[in-house]
């Protein structure tokens, strides 16, 4: 078996539980869940479920640049929402954080999630280069 890398950035929210932001092995990312907390406060970004999505995507961004990878090389996300009703706000921020990059993506309501947030998003990527 392969050593992993164990990511740590200050620019994505520190984990809240015994767990890494993301791991690395053989040149694949495997990013934990990552959810609306500001990464300076510690706090749930205020605002509804697209303003949770952005900053969701923006921790999720830092996090994968840490790793050496970006939005752009994800293969595979998963979306976690406590309301199926938030489907198109979240879709349609998400659709402007990948632009026309389309990874394979599955999307599962939660009875609750971390901090009662409304959305986390995980993901599996490529590093880049």
């Amino acid at each position: 078996m392969r050593e992993h890398e164990v990511i740590k950035t200050a620019a994505g929210p520190a984990a809240i539980g015994p767990y890494s932001q993301a791991v690395v092995v053989d040149g694949w990312v495997f990013c934990s869940g990552q959810i609306p907390v500001v990464p300076d406060t510690g706090e749930l970004v205020k605002g509804g479920i697209a303003e949770q999505t952005d900053r969701v995507l923006m921790n999720l961004s830092e996090v994968l640049a840490a790793a050496g990878s970006s939005l752009q090389s994800v293969v595979k996300t998963t979306v976690f929402l406590t309301d199926m009703n938030d489907f198109p706000a979240m879709n349609e921020v998400y659709a402007r954080h990948f632009g026309d990059h389309r990874p394979a993506r599955a999307t599962v309501a939660a009875a609750a999630l971390p901090k009662l947030c409304a959305v986390e998003v995980e993901c599996v990527a490529r590093v880049e280069g």
